[in-house]
């Protein structure tokens, strides 16, 4: 098995004008029913979790002629999601994509996640109202 690796520089910058990433934030939030549209809904999911050492060129190319491409790859980057084929990019390339996304995107401050309560209550818990 491969150890995933830190984005080079160079590719956070690339991912920062990527049209997928671009559509990703301007989709994100649009769309609570993306999943019901998805081309994927069609296909064997297995086609969008290859082996490590196949090409992802299958699933890359159905997720380019989908609609909700932009909704899909801003749901794998807002939860984190570092396998399979999300809105037409790799885990590879979502890698370098988080560390922009998460450089463009506030914190949902209605998201709850392991650590407890919504962010927001814990922002609060932190900034004491005066």
């Amino acid at each position: 098995m491969t150890r995933a690796r830190m984005p080079r520089p160079h590719e956070v910058a690339a991912a920062r004008r990527d049209p997928r990433l671009l559509r990703a934030l301007h989709e994100r939030r649009q769309d609570d029913a993306w999943r019901t549209r998805g081309t994927c809904q069609s296909v064997d999911p297995e086609t969008f979790f290859p082996a490590p050492n196949e090409p992802a060129d299958a699933a890359v190319a159905l997720c380019r002629s989908c609609d909700v491409q932009g909704s899909c790859l801003a749901w794998a980057l807002e939860v984190g999601d570092c396998h399979g084929v999300w809105g037409a990019t790799t885990p590879r390339e979502r890698r370098a994509m988080l560390v922009a996304w998460r450089g463009e995107v506030e914190p949902d401050p209605d998201a709850v996640d392991e650590a407890g309560p919504p962010v927001r209550d814990r922002l609060l818990t932190l900034v004491p109202l005066s």
